[in-house]
């Protein structure tokens, strides 16, 4: 006897790259060396620094209990430091911000918070699946709002204005653009927060991007005026700080949404380690320096990836910021399903496919720049082969 699954596990499928990293193992098992360029995984290392305070803070009797459900204060005084430092925006510690263990957990206690069962929610055709996924799971309507491909991928804010109903909720957005690499602005950022003062929605901003490969001094949603009124941002030590695997990211916000947000948090987990918190203080301390040589590395890796680019055919917007590069297909490739299967089977390199990201990404594919560059090099000349 099965026991019947509740009918959000029908609503939604497994992870795309769940089930692809699956055959990637089987290749690897039966001997093949297999280029992954398919996953945003930095491989390289956090900061000597992030590393000691780790190992130091773990050493201590006090790590090893239950931790504030908002996280230590010193972990939200280091996070209001690095907000001023980095983007010029002053948050309240004590108040405007929430540790998560890591922004992805963020996109469901928004919307388990803000949203109920056939509420509307925006999401961009093209963007984080978890938009969508999410918002589906909770019984929300999910309405794609149009994004213009030949003006740097911005918002059609037009287009937008067609979609809303007196039940929209939530618009999610995502500069700098994954999987575009689409640049934020203050433009866009302007437009976004009087779109919502307009329509009376919630603008949740997912920003774990704007430190890799940025060409312009980084932006936060909440550095315009009045933003803190309608909107919500989730940030990320993931890509930033080569801490994918430590799950630590934050939500930055008014105090009336961080409180809202905390009711539903402290009933689904607990406060995350404390060591970890310790290491991420002294992350977040990070010199400008340190992210300068990190970004040198990715730009080495982002010529080797346009150059596979080019092999393939593909065009490409010279304008991205962020850790992949985003291609579009030549007419003569078949469709980004084929040219994906084929390159992992017979090249033994595995790159995502567009239509993962939505609809509008049919013919186009995306390139990690989380691999070294000698193996971006390597995976050009198979591909070349």
């Amino acid at each position: 006897m099965i026991i019947e699954t509740a009918r959000r596990t029908k609503q939604t499928s497994e992870y795309y790259f769940s089930v692809k990293l699956a055959e990637v193992r089987k290749l690897i098992a039966e001997g093949h060396d297999v280029i992954n360029l398919g996953i945003g995984n930095p491989d390289m290392m956090p900061s000597e620094e992030t590393l000691t305070a780790l190992s130091e803070a773990a050493q201590k009797p006090q790590a090893h209990g239950y931790q504030p459900y908002t996280g230590t204060p010193a972990f939200r005084n280091a996070i209001a430091k690095f907000y001023e430092h980095t983007y010029g925006v002053k948050l309240d510690p004590a108040s405007e911000i929430l540790p998560l263990l890591g922004s992805k957990e963020g996109i469901t206690h928004i919307s388990l918070t803000f949203l109920d069962p056939e509420d509307e929610v925006l999401v961009p055709e093209l963007g984080y699946p978890a938009y969508r996924a999410v918002s589906q799971m909770v019984g929300a309507v999910v309405k794609e709002y149009p994004l213009r491909e030949n003006e740097g991928w911005q918002p059609d804010w037009n287009a937008m204005e067609t979609l809303v109903t007196p039940k929209t909720k939530i618009m999610w957005l995502n500069y700098p653009h994954m999987p575009t690499g689409a640049p934020a602005t203050l433009q866009l950022f302007e437009e976004a927060v009087a779109f919502a003062k307009k329509h009376r929605i919630l603008l949740c901003h997912d920003n774990p991007y704007s430190l890799v490969l940025n060409k312009k001094e980084p932006i936060s949603l909440l550095s315009i005026e009045g933003a803190k009124e309608v909107a919500i941002e989730l940030n990320s030590m993931s890509k930033s700080h080569n801490m994918a695997g430590w799950r630590l990211g934050w939500l930055a916000a008014a105090k009336e949404y961080i409180s809202a947000v905390l009711t539903i948090k402290s009933n689904v987990d607990s406060g995350m380690f404390w060591a970890m918190q310790e290491a991420a203080v002294a992350a977040l301390q990070n010199s400008d320096e340190w992210h300068a040589e990190r970004n040198a590395v990715y730009q080495g890796r982002l010529e080797a990836a346009e150059a596979m680019l080019d092999a393939l055919g593909c065009t490409w917007d010279k304008k991205q910021e962020g850790m992949f590069l985003w291609g579009k297909l030549p007419e003569t490739t078949e469709s980004a399903e084929a040219l994906v299967n084929s390159t992992l089977i017979e090249k033994h390199v595995f790159i995502a496919p567009g239509f993962i990201f939505g609809p509008k990404g049919q013919r186009y594919i995306r390139l990690s720049l989380c691999m070294p560059k000698e193996r971006i090099w390597e995976a050009v000349k198979r591909i070349s082969q």
